[in-house]
């Protein structure tokens, strides 16, 4: 392993020749042009530990909005917060889709690669796992 400082950031590098057994999925290319898919050891963790796996995609592909509107007197006022989770790769969104349905949060597909929780009880228990953002 090395590593190289850089203003404000760390650069870190790890060479294994085991790295694709660890991560079968990685390979040369976008991830969106190439199959994502979890090996049997791979989707037990992620069976037993869903939550852990949406904070993760949310923190890295997500937000967590404040839906906001115009009143019947034309002011703006502040509505719902819901959660957007957004990714190229079908495959990616399909796995966070299979863990919001583990854990029971409804979810709507408003768009081709995007995955939204708006149900304030859907959003109140994907607050449980996601948290802040950090």
């Amino acid at each position: 392993m090395s590593r190289t400082r850089s203003q404000g950031c760390h650069y870190v590098q790890a060479f294994w020749k085991h790295w694709s057994c660890v991560f079968p999925q990685h390979g040369p290319g976008r991830k969106h042009d190439r199959t994502i898919a979890l090996v049997p050891w791979q989707q037990a963790i992620i069976d037993a530990h869903a939550g852990k796996l949406l904070r993760g995609l949310f923190h890295s592909d997500g937000a967590r909005v404040q839906n906001w509107g115009i009143g019947a007197n034309g002011k703006r006022y502040e509505g719902y917060v819901r959660y957007f989770f957004d990714n190229a790769s079908q495959d990616i969104i399909g796995i966070c889709c299979a863990s919001l349905d583990r854990l029971g949060i409804s979810y709507t597909r408003p768009k081709e690669r995007t995955v939204s929780v708006a149900r304030r009880a859907a959003v109140a228990v994907l607050d449980e796992h996601v948290g802040p953002k950090s």
